[in-house]
């Protein structure tokens, strides 16, 4: 196996600046589910509390929308305004994404040696009953029917669908948001943690691998994740499993898909855009995923985080291609609204700077229900049985988190 083995995605071009130990955990064990906002990348710890202002729900393109508020903001003497929040699946429902009232910056969880400290344990298994939606069985026949379209071909032909189920998780009480938060940090630190509201009084909570873009100055940075196999305890396996993903030819060619329409979606906004030749390894304490990290110089004026965030979205990787006849595949196998999920998390300043962050290994939290989320990428060479597997592996971060089982 040669190809590089990454914990986390690859650096975006800025880094925080050195904090004293334990400030980035400080950060994590301050969130409060009734009036913060949090968010946690490989760069930054963002604790936001409180709400000044939110973004408008109007026909402007929500990146114009979010431009508008934050130059508002800092004319009225705001001196470092920024938004931060979560945006939909589809385009055209509301964002849930506001302005803050304070927002404290800490460094990295990954920097902190506090964040390896245990985690308060969650309650027993069994204090949750746990449904799925679709079940496996009506999972692996739609996942089996938007195979054969594929082998079908014809006018318009899907060539990829990312179809997804859900756990629906019930408990005699309310689950308790922060301890879920402090476990999901726990366990991948180097990842992307976050917990933000989502609308209608539900709370969005997980730990995603992928970023969908970043920007800083004239610089962006994207790192698209397609093509997964599961991590295994035992290490020997564990390797074969690293090696035999590197070398799939189904997951080589989903991820070839998902680079090239990144590398479509990017290039008219760029002087100059470097996409490597062949992905990389990225784990998280779950999943083996194929990786490709692109870098880009931006053309003067530069696109802000979101307008290039809103280009991309939604990609092959959480999506399909073509997107009009993947989305119709969804709809049709999917038996519930993904909301917030496969859409993005992440914050912006007005100077147009921030990271967007793909909604993934995540759950919405409402009274005492807990709704779970994971999909797996169809390809005309997907196994029915091999993609219910993959969504099972990808539920386990939660599970986890949770303290619950299949």
């Amino acid at each position: 196996m040669s190809a590089p083995i990454r914990d986390h995605p690859a650096p975006a071009p800025q880094a925080a600046p050195p904090v004293s130990p334990g400030a980035a955990t400080a950060l994590l064990d301050a969130y409060r589910p009734d009036t913060d906002r949090l968010l946690a990348t490989p760069h930054r710890t963002l604790l936001a509390s409180g709400t000044a202002a939110e973004v408008p729900n109007d026909d402007r393109p929500v990146a114009l929308r979010v431009r508008a508020l934050l130059a508002a903001r800092r004319r009225t003497g705001d001196p470092a305004p920024l938004v931060l929040g979560a945006l939909p699946f589809d385009p055209a429902a509301p964002p849930a994404l506001a302005v803050p009232e304070r927002v404290r910056t800490g460094p990295a969880l990954r920097e902190d040696p506090l964040v390896a400290l245990p985690a308060p344990a969650p309650g027993p298994p069994g204090d949750w009953h746990v449904r799925e939606v679709p079940s496996a069985g009506d999972y692996r026949a739609a996942v089996a029917a938007a195979v054969a379209r594929m082998r079908a071909g014809g006018p318009d032909a899907l060539r990829k669908v990312v179809l997804a189920r859900t756990l629906e998780l019930t408990a005699p009480h309310a689950p308790d948001l922060a301890g879920m938060v402090r476990r999901l940090a726990g366990r991948d630190p180097s990842g992307y943690t976050f917990a933000v509201p989502s609308g209608a009084g539900r709370t969005l909570v997980g730990a995603s691998p992928e970023l969908l873009v970043a920007r800083h100055g004239g610089r962006l940075t994207a790192n698209p994740l397609a093509g997964s196999a599961p991590r295994s305890a035992d290490l020997a396996e564990d390797v074969t499993r690293a090696a035999a993903l590197l070398n799939s030819p189904k997951d080589l060619h989903e991820h070839a898909v998902v680079v090239e329409a990144v590398r479509a979606a990017l290039e008219p906004f760029c002087t100059r855009l470097t996409v490597p030749s062949a992905p990389t390894l990225v784990r998280t304490a779950a999943m083996w995923h194929l990786s490709t990290t692109v870098t880009g110089e931006l053309a003067a004026p530069a696109a802000s985080a979101l307008e290039l965030a809103a280009a991309l979205h939604p990609t092959p990787a959480v999506c399909g291609t073509p997107t009009a006849t993947a989305r119709e595949v969804i709809a049709a196998g999917e038996p519930f609204d993904r909301g917030p999920y496969t859409g993005m998390v992440g914050w912006q300043d007005a100077d147009g700077d921030g990271e967007w962050v793909v909604t993934i290994r995540c759950a919405e939290a409402e009274g005492d229900r807990l709704r779970l989320f994971a999909g797996a990428g169809v390809v005309a060479d997907s196994c029915p049985d091999a993609e219910t597997a993959e969504t099972g592996a990808k539920f386990r971060t939660f599970l986890d988190a949770v303290g619950a089982a299949l």
